[in-house]
């Protein structure tokens, strides 16, 4: 997570000028061939209209909350579509306010980090933007006025239930090593555990997970507790608590003890009711990023953003359409003592997506210069995550994360980091016209 990664524009595939790809009608033969991706990637495409997965909203019309009423389906439970007929039904139990007005403001684009349910100062970036963006007092707070103006999205509830796709019993799951040179030695840096997967999915932890799934099963549901489909089951009904079983292979090149996941594919869970994750159908050229897309729970539909204002001190990052309207809003980590964030006015030179990174010891303070140079394959879990934003200030950029939860808590080193789902989200509204301003 380094700022200086001297030699890594060799390796980015960068995309010139509209990074955007292109919103062009696909044939129906490259369509086809679009849905056998889906395939090939591992999740089943949502339909026709929709190359999202399975457990995509389906943002439309909206559907009220069932909660002291009939239950909701629980693929569209708050997804603001009640014509769904995957899954079964199972309404929550408990409010949510918080949860709820995390998920609306992520679907508006004002970023609240990690979906936790908790006022944390992620939430209140998120809230401040939206408050800008809609002409109330920015205070933060989710105070009268705020809520009044979320409340013609209230009917949108905090969480839905989905079920886990079969096909990811199948994906790779590797643990990763701490050491670069074993990184080095495999494919991708991909997810450690089903359970990351999914929480990813979802912008949230697999330990908010667990809080929405007690006993491995959604929370409102009635019925024995899920055991983990790895585990030998019996005829009787359990009730006890899955067992947590491996459900990864460690690469042998990476040293590392294969993780343990708690969820299983085929698994019913309540997960926060994130949307805004449809992808159109021939709007990407790239099966990895459609992938990508998919895994992230992000749609394609994204604003153009001519100016980016980068606060240090305050820890977020600020999208402004063409009108100087504030359109999107992120919590940030930006740089150290050691790598401050280069104050000043920047451009925008491409967008490396799954970018693989060259590792150069010499560039990093805090690593001894005698480690020999790396290349690291590309993933959700290298240095720069899913997205880098080259700018013109050499060595510098705007990128995803490994680490999520630690976004607006812990320190960079001199770039500016997002949760892997807003670097994706930014990586679809910039262009190498957009002006980065960067302000301590």
């Amino acid at each position: 997570m380094s700022s200086k990664y001297l030699a890594i524009l060799a390796a980015l595939p960068l995309v010139a000028c509209d990074v955007r790809e292109t919103d062009a009608p696909e044939s129906e033969a490259t369509q086809t061939a679009q849905r056998d991706w889906n395939s090939e990637l591992g999740y089943e495409p949502m339909g026709e209209d929709n190359f999202a997965d399975s457990m995509a909203s389906s943002d439309g019309q909206y559907i009220a909350n069932s909660r002291e009423g009939a239950a909701i389906d629980n693929a569209s439970e708050g997804s603001m579509d009640g014509t769904s007929t995957r899954g079964t039904q199972i309404a929550d139990v408990q409010e949510r306010p918080i949860m709820q007005a995390q998920v609306v403001l992520d679907r508006k684009g004002f970023g609240p980090g990690v979906i936790d349910g908790r006022m944390g100062p992620s939430t209140r970036n998120a809230l401040e933007g939206f408050q800008e963006a809609n002409g109330l007092e920015v205070t933060g707070e989710l105070n009268e006025e705020t809520e009044q103006a979320l409340s013609q999205w209230s009917r949108i509830p905090a969480t839905r239930v989905v079920t886990i796709p079969a096909s990811w019993r199948d994906l790779e799951y590797n643990a990763i090593p701490d050491d670069p040179a074993q990184q080095a030695e495999m494919e991708r840096l991909g997810y450690e555990s089903l359970d990351e997967k999914v929480a990813e999915r979802f912008h949230t932890t697999v330990a908010v997970l667990r809080e929405l799934n007690p006993d491995g099963r959604p929370a409102g549901a009635t019925g024995p507790a899920v055991r983990n489909s790895a585990t030998p089951q019996s005829s009787a009904p359990s009730t006890a608590t899955p067992t947590p079983t491996s459900t990864n292979s460690a690469s042998p090149a990476s040293g590392g003890t294969a993780s343990t996941s708690v969820f299983t594919a085929g698994q019913q869970l309540r997960v926060p009711n994130i949307g805004a994750d449809r992808i159109e159908p021939g709007a990407i050229q790239n099966k990895g990023w459609q992938q990508t897309l998919a895994s992230l729970g992000v749609g394609t539909e994204q604003p153009d953003v001519a100016r980016i204002v980068v606060d240090e001190s305050e820890g977020w990052l600020k999208g402004y359409d063409a009108e100087d309207r504030l359109v999107a809003m992120f919590t940030v980590t930006t740089g150290s003592r050691n790598d401050p964030l280069p104050v000043g006015e920047w451009g925008v030179t491409g967008v490396g997506r799954n970018p693989p990174f060259s590792y150069q010891p010499t560039l990093f303070w805090d690593v001894p210069d005698d480690e020999e140079e790396q290349q690291l394959p590309p993933g959700p879990n290298g240095p720069v995550g899913v997205v880098w934003i080259d700018l013109t200030k050499e060595h510098y950029g705007i990128h995803g994360t490994n680490a999520p939860e630690t976004i607006g808590r812990v320190q960079s080193h001199g770039c500016v980091r997002l949760t892997n789902w807003d670097a994706a989200r930014l990586a679809g509204m910039v262009s190498t016209d957009t002006v980065v301003i960067f302000q301590a």
